[in-house]
């Protein structure tokens, strides 16, 4: 299986270091004030990066980390505290970050205390040597939380996504919990409309009955290494 440093881009250890730290901070403090006035992510990010000179990299990168305050305290209400008994994941969404993780690749806490990371899919996906390690983990932690059910969403139109289905299924063999794997053509719009959802979508987030912060606990203890920016809670 090929080895991949999933969301690995060269880059990121100077854009994303020391040195643009300052620069990053006060891109995002000026961010979430545009944010808070109305403005939408789009033209606030693309107005912000132009003033302080930010790659499209790390326009990206702000505009993940960053919300606008009510929309924060909106997804702070519906946050469950504790695993419920079924959880409903974006499955690509889920995965890939851990994947990430495990990559030593750039990933990012959100003012809304998920963690996120930039390496996107674009329609294409393959199982990398990642792959088969993030989906044991996850499927372990759920294990450990009491979770019975998990039914895991995936984007139909993505390529392997009956590769990613049948590895799930394969691995969730034996265990304590049920798993189900639906391809969907819409995950977004299925996702938005229910309860237990584990994501870290915003859109997803704003309009889903409630969520489970299942990744960042699940870094935070098995992959306690992985690189996570975080900004100064003083400029947000």
């Amino acid at each position: 299986m090929e080895t991949v440093k999933r969301g690995y881009e060269p880059k990121d250890t100077i854009e994303f270091g020391p040195k643009a730290a300052a620069k990053l901070n006060a891109a995002a403090q000026e961010l979430v004030f545009l944010m808070d006035q109305g403005y939408d992510t789009k033209s606030a990010s693309t107005f912000v990066g132009n003033h302080h000179l930010l790659s499209e990299r790390q326009r990206l990168a702000l505009a993940r980390m960053t919300s606008p305050h009510a929309a924060l305290e909106e997804r702070e209400r519906k946050r469950l505290r504790e695993a419920p008994q079924s959880l409903v994941l974006d499955g690509f969404n889920t995965i890939i970050t851990l994947e990430v993780a495990l990559s030593g690749s750039l990933l990012l806490e959100g003012m809304d205390s998920t963690i996120r990371d930039l390496a996107g899919l674009r329609g294409s996906y393959r199982i990398v040597d990642k792959t088969v390690q993030a989906v044991e983990l996850l499927l372990g932690r759920m294990e450990a939380l009491g979770v019975k059910d998990a039914l895991f969403y995936l984007d139909k139109q993505v390529s392997n996504s009956g590769r990613l289905r049948a590895l799930l299924l394969d691995k969730a063999e034996g265990r304590s919990v049920q798993v189900q794997v639906e391809l969907h053509p819409s995950v977004d719009g299925v996702l938005s409309h229910l309860e237990n959802v584990v994501t870290t979508d915003a859109i997803i987030l704003d309009k889903c009955g409630s969520w489970y912060n299942l990744n960042r606990e699940l870094i935070e203890e098995a992959i306690p290494e992985a690189w996570v920016l975080r900004l100064e809670p003083s400029y947000i």
